[in-house]
Parts: structure tokens; sequence; C-alpha cells
């Protein structure tokens, strides 16, 4: 588990551009089960969180179609929100930086931390915008 402290400017990042934080399995079940789209970004401290994911998470926001609903859960810290968002992206391993897409409570689009790592994060967010445009 990392400390709150330092966390803390990582989360903040995905919240003030709109993504609810998910501390609990609870919280995680609730926000799948709402209608329409659900994109999950499973955030971590890696740097290719900071570098890629992170960004192309909010650059993606900036497209005609959006998700309706905007989620996080932190890798390394909510653990239990963690595993439950992860066993909803079964059959993908699990992988931090992560993100997924969810319509009606169903995976329709994941992207793992291969898809991530060493990418640009506008090569990340032109792939989110597509599956926005598909199934937004």
């Amino acid at each position: 588990m990392y400390p709150e402290e330092l966390v803390k400017p990582m989360r903040q990042d995905l919240a003030v551009a709109g993504f609810q934080e998910l501390y609990s399995s609870e919280a995680v079940e609730e926000a799948l089960k709402q209608d329409g789209t659900t994109l999950v970004v499973v955030n971590s401290v890696c740097g290719c969180a900071a570098a890629n994911a992170r960004p192309a998470a909010k650059l993606s926001l900036q497209n005609g179609k959006t998700p309706s609903h905007l989620v996080t859960v932190f890798a390394g810290v909510d653990t239990e929100a963690v595993n439950t968002a992860r066993a909803h992206m079964v059959p993908f391993p699990p992988s931090s930086p992560s993100m997924a897409l969810f319509k009606d409570g169903e995976l329709v689009h994941m992207i793992e931390r291969h898809h991530i790592e060493g990418r640009p994060a506008e090569v990340i967010a032109e792939n989110l915008m597509e599956a926005y445009n598909e199934h937004c």
C-alpha cells in the first residue's frame, strides 16, 4: 500500500477532470450497474500512468462523444475496489494502469498496460475516442 500523501496528487489529476474516485467493491458494482457507458481508469503510481495514461484519459474527453460516467480506482491503494473492477475486466489479466469502457455493464473496450507503456498520450487518447465514437 502506498501512503495517501503520495497518491493524493495522482488521484486529484483525474478527479479534477471529472472522474469519480471509487474506494470500495460496492462503489464499483454500483458504478458499473449504471445505464450508458462508463470509463474505468485503473490509476497507478508508475511513470506510464503519469506520462501516458492519465493525460490520455483526460485528452480523450475532448471528443464529440464521451462516456456517460467517468470513474477511477487506484492500484496499490484501494485493493478491494481494484479487485472488483478487474473482475469485470476478465478475460484481460490485471494490469495497471489500464482503462476499460463498459456499456450498460458489459466490457466493450480495454486498454492494457502494454498498450500504454511507451505510447504517447495522444495515441492512447485516439484509441479511446474511437471506442467512444463506436459505443457512446
